[in-house]
Parts: structure tokens; C-alpha cells; sequence
């Protein structure tokens, strides 16, 4: 299940860990934060989670969605801005959730749980803080410290404020994944969505969605670079898309 947590619940983890670090026996660290109030739903695959963080410098992503990121998965300590779609942030998570990453999403009310399971994403790896309120700066700071990935949508948010948070990510070796714009973003990720593929005729199922992602950013990924995806795909999750299956119209744009 997945755990849902208050602001304070949030951040109340640095303050227990600097306290029971001082034991001579210090438990991992999702294990502390699954010991918090509110989040017992999450204490089963806690000792998992610990064991996902000390392995690799970049997070696993579905095949589709590697060749848009420089290190062709999520490298520790970055920032992510996401553009257009929520499907895409939450393909992003599925692969490393999936690998036994813990995740958390601040400031995302109306994120569908259901849809995220679709697209792969093991939702008993996801924590949830719906409403920061103002607590938003102070929460994801505190999820930067015990988790792998942290997806945010921010508020009206100083630049200067963001731009610690990202020193943050890259301090713990987490993952900032933002909702929107992010100043000083190390890869922007921005999709068009095309039509639904199913209702031929007029009638039918929504079965796919073809999508045109395109990434820019600093760095290794100041190179400008695109491609069609299908987000879902006909079997879900997400899948690179052939020109030969999209529609005239679209194959006619992408082989142009």
C-alpha cells in the first residue's frame, strides 16, 4: 500500500535520524522514516529500500526513455522538469520503482495511483504528501534525505529556494523530478500529446496514445534530442513509436 504522510510527518525525519544515529546500532533510513507515524504501510519492504539507494549512480528508466536522458536513466543528484504530462513523470518512476526504489510525491493531490500501477510503477514504493502547504521547501528537503526519487510540484517558489533543493538532491544523491518548471533544471523534459489510437469509426476502446517528447538541457544534455513515444502503449507502460504505427498524419510529421 502506499504511504501517505502529513508535512510534519515529513519532516520529522531528519530530527529521528539525528537522534537515533547516535545509537550504536543506527537503523537504515527508510526504515526510520516507515517508523513514523502514518506510514506502518510501508514498513514491510523498508530494508529493501535501503539496500536500492547504495546501488548505482543512475536510476534505471524504461529502454524507451533513455535515449532522452544523458546518462540514459535518472543520474543521482539531478533535477528533472517535466513538461505537459503526468504520464511521463510517472513512466519515469516505473523502472526504478520496480528495481526496489523508494519514491515520493509532494504536492500532488489528483496523482492517480491507478494509473501509475498501469504504467508500471510499484505504488507500494511511493509515499505520499498531498498538501505541503507551506511546509513545501522543508518537506521535500526532508524526503531528499531518506528516498531516492522526489517528485514536487512547487508552489509560487523562490528561485533561490529551488536552487537549494536541487543542491540538496545532489548532496543526498536523490532525484528531484519537478511538476513543471525548475530553475536551474539539469534536463527539461516538455511532450505534445497526439490523439488516442482505438475509436476508429467513431466507436472502439482507447487502447494508445502517441506522444512527442523532447528533451533539452545542461551539460551532457545541451544537445536538443526527441522522440515518438507511445504513452500507454497497446500492452501499457510505455513504448517507443514506429512511424509504420502511427496514423498518416503523424507518420507523415515524423518521417519529415
Amino acid at each position: 500500500m502506499t504511504a501517505v504522510l502529513s508535512a510534519q510527518e515529513a519532516r520529522d525525519v531528519p530530527d529521528l535520524r539525528e537522534e537515533q544515529g547516535r545509537q550504536e546500532v543506527a537503523e537504515p533510513p527508510v526504515a526510520r522514516l516507515a517508523a513514523l507515524p502514518g506510514v506502518s504501510t510501508a514498513s514491510r519492504v523498508a530494508v529493501q529500500a535501503e539496500q536500492a539507494r547504495v546501488t548505482g549512480r543512475v536510476l534505471p528508466v524504461a529502454p524507451a526513455l533513455a535515449g532522452l536522458l544523458p546518462a540514459a536513466g535518472l543520474r543521482r543528484g539531478s533535477t528533472v522538469a517535466v513538461h505537459g504530462a503526468s504520464s511521463l513523470l510517472l513512466a519515469l518512476l516505473a523502472e526504478a520503482t520496480a528495481a526496489g526504489s523508494w519514491a515520493a510525491v509532494v504536492g500532488v493531490p489528483s496523482l492517480g495511483l491507478a494509473a501509475a500501477a498501469e504504467l508500471g510503477v510499484d505504488v507500494g514504493r511511493v509515499a505520499l504528501v498531498p498538501r505541503p502547504g507551506v511546509e513545501f521547501p522543508a518537506v521535500v528537503a526532508a524526503l531528499l534525505d531518506g528516498v531516492d526519487l522526489v517528485v514536487a510540484r512547487a508552489p509560487s517558489l523562490p528561485a533561490a529556494v529551488a536552487r537549494r533543493l536541487s543542491a540538496r538532491a545532489r548532496h543526498r544523491g536523490a532525484v528531484l523530478l519537478s511538476v513543471g518548471s525548475w530553475p536551474g533544471a539539469d534536463v527539461e523534459l516538455s511532450c505534445r500529446r497526439e490523439a488516442w489510437e482505438g475509436l476508429e469509426g467513431g466507436y472502439g476502446h482507447l487502447r494508445a496514445r502517441p506522444m512527442l517528447v523532447r528533451a533539452r538541457g545542461r551539460g551532457a544534455a545541451a544537445r536538443p534530442v526527441s522522440a515518438r513515444l507511445w504513452l500507454p502503449g497497446p500492452a501499457g507502460g510505455v513504448a517507443r513509436a514506429e512511424p509504420e504505427q502511427l496514423g498518416e498524419a503523424v507518420r507523415e510529421e515524423a518521417v519529415g
